[in-house]
């Protein structure tokens, strides 16, 4: 941290903070922009940014900033900034980074409204790049001047001629306007998103490259890019939040205005983590905490970002599938059956074509070729090769056809029976996903398609996986304001959290908690000692189970201290040295509050039910598989707290288990709503205990049949102080 960010300015004051001179729409849409390092030579960057706003003709004033010359590819260069005429709205600043505190304070001092930092060696470096990176911070806040950066590759802005980096991606074609906003923490990565998206004819209304983030950061061009009519859908690839619950605030937004917003999120993996923080000094998070917001939220997560774009333009080419059918179809039986196969391993349906489709059908191919997948070998007439067109609009038309896959193989007439088939795709009204699966021989058929406007693909995985984020898009929350979920009425009021202290809770306490919320606990009794431990099992009735309480003690089987089925008094009087020995030996010198004495509680089935905060998107709920099969199955689902008991009944539908809940293989459905109820009431738990909650987890809860409850046997739970 800076000197001045720790302690203020001279006086010790908090750094000083001016009004902005400029939003993101004009810093997307600038009027002035001055290259900081503008060169005549295309081997540098300032020589390349310079290049591509002339190239691609950027309507505003072009201000080179280099003091040995005088003009930089015909436009007048000055040797500061500060003697360049008028309002400059973005500098794009190409110099080293010891050079870079100068250039940012020049840049406050001439009004220059943002600043934009491809430089490298700030925070993705280490605290002292971090210090580094404050203090220029410091200084373009105390002006009102934004910054975009540093490590980062500029702006893209095709609908206002801005081609602001200076990646040698933006030498091929023009700029290529369109609905899609690109947000990318990674330079290198958004300027290829850019070249694949170009390439297959896909453009863009703004790309953004923010590096670390260490003024404007995602949230602030996202809540601009919902608000832009230009921006339709909305890509994001991102490393780390900074704004995380404001983030999803604005994805509520951007569902709610009928918008797409799709994500690709580095850090899933322990080894993406590190990579992420190496990269832009970003803190990565929990993926599936992550995946949990997302859900929440309607934000359609994937994991590749070509993918990502692909899917946005699907979106907004079709909208959402109508239904969940797929036909597939393929001038080749191979290509047709393995596109079947791969469509049924993604998990999706292959479609039921009805009578009317199958006597349309009929006129074409022979019996045996009318069922899905479509293979166009199976014809009629095999010298008449121009009946594609006529199968896939008889197809599209099917009500169980809800999307096309076509496997596009070497055919006949190769050019002219894909002009065909693209044709009839582009009039079908449904969304499809085209392969192309041939190399250089098909040059000419994709050539055909790009000039018919008709989107293909080069392999059949990523149009799967397209097709598949589609379908997926059919589950998101429908457009609608989001309300704020209403809270239990029998819940008692958060305030009497408060006295209950901090550190790690005993099970007897975590109990006492959870069933204030209206958890069923297991029947059970404290005992300092042994005499009250056999007076507390006769008033229990056998059998029993014996457990050593100690605060200090977190898995209490793992020493020797749970003792169960325990069915008279002697077993018990054994078991309680037993335990108190075991608890002495492990930890030694700590104190033993005494014993457990628990009622056995029998169930079909054990779940987990617990709750923690996530660092970056608070309280989240979590339900699985419990008791030994936790570390066996990783059987988990995971939503942000506070959750419905309708919420909670869709988590435990997720689950690989679920159908032992249900009732499997003739045996009787258990007590689902009762186990929906306890996770909803856990996550209201969670969510008032706020910052406080560290963790509480129920494990086993032991589940009956439908009707006879379920009922928490074991617990533990660890708070911090109240603020």
């Amino acid at each position: 941290m800076s000197k001045n960010r720790a302690k203020g300015g001279p006086s010790g004051d908090a750094p000083v903070t001016a009004p902005p001179r400029l939003g993101v729409a004009q810093i997307l849409a600038p009027r002035a922009v001055a290259v900081i390092g503008a060169s005549d030579n295309v081997a540098k960057f300032g020589g390349r940014i310079m290049r591509y706003l002339t190239k691609h003709r950027f309507p505003g004033r072009i201000l080179p900033i280099n003091p040995g010359r005088a003009e930089i590819m015909g436009h007048r260069a000055y040797a500061r900034i500060t003697d360049a005429p008028g309002q400059v709205d973005v500098a794009l600043m190409a110099v080293p980074s010891e050079r870079l505190l100068e250039a940012v304070r020049e840049c406050a001092a001439a009004g220059v409204g943002c600043s934009v930092i491809m430089t490298t060696g700030f925070a993705e470096i280490g605290e002292a790049g971090r210090r580094m990176q404050d203090e220029l911070v410091d200084i373009a806040r105390a002006a009102g001047m934004r910054i975009v950066g540093p490590n980062c590759m500029g702006l893209i802005s095709p609908h206002h001629a801005l081609a602001l980096t200076s990646s040698l991606v933006l030498e091929e074609g023009e700029l290529m306007q369109g609905e899609i906003g690109l947000i990318s923490q990674s330079g290198a990565l958004m300027v290829s998103m850019y070249d694949r998206a170009h390439s297959a004819g896909i453009g863009f209304s703004g790309c953004v490259s923010l590096g670390n983030q260490s003024d404007l950061e995602i949230c602030d061009f996202l809540e601009h890019m919902i608000e832009d009519a230009k921006s339709r859908a909305i890509c994001l690839y991102v490393e780390g939040f900074k704004a995380p619950r404001r983030f999803l605030e604005l994805a509520a937004r951007c569902r709610e205005r009928g918008k797409p917003l799709l994500m690709v999120k580095a850090g899933r993996t322990e080894a993406g983590v590190r990579a992420a923080l190496s990269h832009t000094a970003s803190l990565a998070g929990s993926y599936a905490v992550l995946e949990a917001a997302c859900r929440k939220c309607s934000v359609l997560l994937l994991d590749d970002v070509d993918d990502m774009i692909r899917t946005a333009d699907a979106l907004l080419r079709f909208g959402a599938p109508r239904g969940d059918g797929v036909c597939v179809f393929s001038p080749s039986g191979g290509g047709a059956s393995i596109g079947v196969d791969r469509l049924c391993e993604l998990g999706l349906r292959p479609a039921m074509l009805g009578p009317g489709t199958l006597a349309r059908l009929d006129r074409d191919l022979l019996p045996s070729f009318q069922h899905n997948p479509i293979d166009l070998g199976g014809r009629r007439d095999p010298n008449t090769p121009t009946v594609a067109g006529g199968i896939l609009a008889a197809l599209a038309d099917d009500p169980d056809v809800a999307a096309l896959l076509i496997v596009l193989t070497t055919v006949p007439f190769y050019a002219a029976v894909t002009g065909e088939i693209g044709q009839a795709l582009l009039a079908c009204g449904k969304p499809f996903a085209l392969v192309v699966t041939p190399g250089a021989s098909a040059d000419e058929p994709r050539r055909v398609l790009s000039t018919l406007g008709c989107p293909y693909y080069d392999n059949l995985d990523s149009a799967l996986r397209v097709l598949g984020t589609l379908m997926e898009s059919r589950k998101l929350a429908p457009a609608l304001p989001v309300e704020p979920l209403p809270r239990p009425s029998d819940l008692p009021d958060a305030s009497v959290l408060a006295r209950i202290p901090e550190g790690r809770m005993t099970e007897p306490e975590t109990k006492r908690l959870v069933a204030r919320y209206g958890i069923q606990v297991s029947t059970e009794q404290l005992c300092p000692t042994l005499q009250r431990a056999v007076e507390a099992a006769q008033g229990i009735g056998y059998p029993v189970a014996l457990k050593a309480v100690c605060r200090e003690l977190a898995h209490k089987s793992e020493v020797g201290a749970v003792k169960l089925g325990l069915t008279e008094r002697r077993g018990l009087e054994d078991a309680w040295h037993e335990v108190m020995a075991a608890l002495a030996r492990s930890l030694p010198g700590v104190a033993i509050e005494g014993g457990l004495v628990q009622a056995m509680c029998a169930g079909e089935l054990e779940l987990l039910v617990g709750v923690r905060r996530d660092a970056q998107f608070g309280p989240i709920v979590a339900v699985g598989a419990g008791g030994v099969l936790v570390e066996l199955f990783g059987d988990i689902a995971i939503a942000l707290a506070p959750v419905d008991t309708a919420h909670a009944r869709a988590l435990l539908e997720r689950l690989k288990i679920w159908p032992l809940i249900a009732g499997w293989r003739g045996k009787p459905a258990l007590d689902a709503e009762r186990v929906a109820d306890i996770v909803s009431r856990l996550s209201w738990l969670a969510a008032d205990l706020g910052e406080r909650l560290v963790e509480l987890e129920l494990n086993p809860v032991m589940v009956r049949s439908t009707g006879e409850g379920a009922v928490a046997v074991d617990a533990r739970a660890t708070l911090t102080a109240p603020s």
